[in-house]
């Protein structure tokens, strides 16, 4: 019925995870802006280089720090993961569960910021198409 390996939620399995999930995805938020950040200043750097100067000192020390934060963020993503939730967005923090409603998959989402899990969306439709959780779909999750 599911073509993903990733666990299937209910919107209380998923609720149960928030302390966890809330702790990384607060990393990932205040990590991605610094991150960012850096890449512009790279960007700039290296668009007032010349190629036959190669990398300057300034680009190689920031460039390292491009690395080391994108590597940090990844590292929570992947923590994410194990848990069994996707990351969607690190700006906003945007976090998506598989669950089942109807017996088809569709995600149940949450976002930095939100006190439970409390909306949900087609798999396709992604967070423009995020419909409330209401007693309706709970009891078409609870088909299953």
């Amino acid at each position: 019925m599911t073509t993903t390996n990733a666990p299937v939620f209910t919107v209380a399995m998923a609720n149960r995870t928030l302390p966890l999930v809330r702790r990384i995805v607060a990393d990932i938020v205040q990590e991605y802006p610094r991150w960012r950040d850096l890449v512009a200043r790279y960007e700039l750097l290296a668009a007032g280089a010349r190629p036959e100067w190669g990398e300057s000192l300034d680009m190689q020390r920031v460039q390292r720090d491009v690395e080391s934060f994108a590597g940090r963020i990844e590292s929570y993503r992947r923590e994410l993961e194990q848990i069994g939730c996707h990351l969607k967005d690190a700006e906003t923090g945007l976090v998506d569960f598989h669950g089942l409603y109807e017996g088809r998959l569709v995600c149940l989402c949450w976002r930095h910021g939100e006190e439970q899990v409390a909306c949900w969306h087609e798999m396709d439709a992604g967070f423009a198409g995020r419909q409330p959780v209401t007693p309706e779909f709970l009891a078409g999750m609870a088909d299953e």
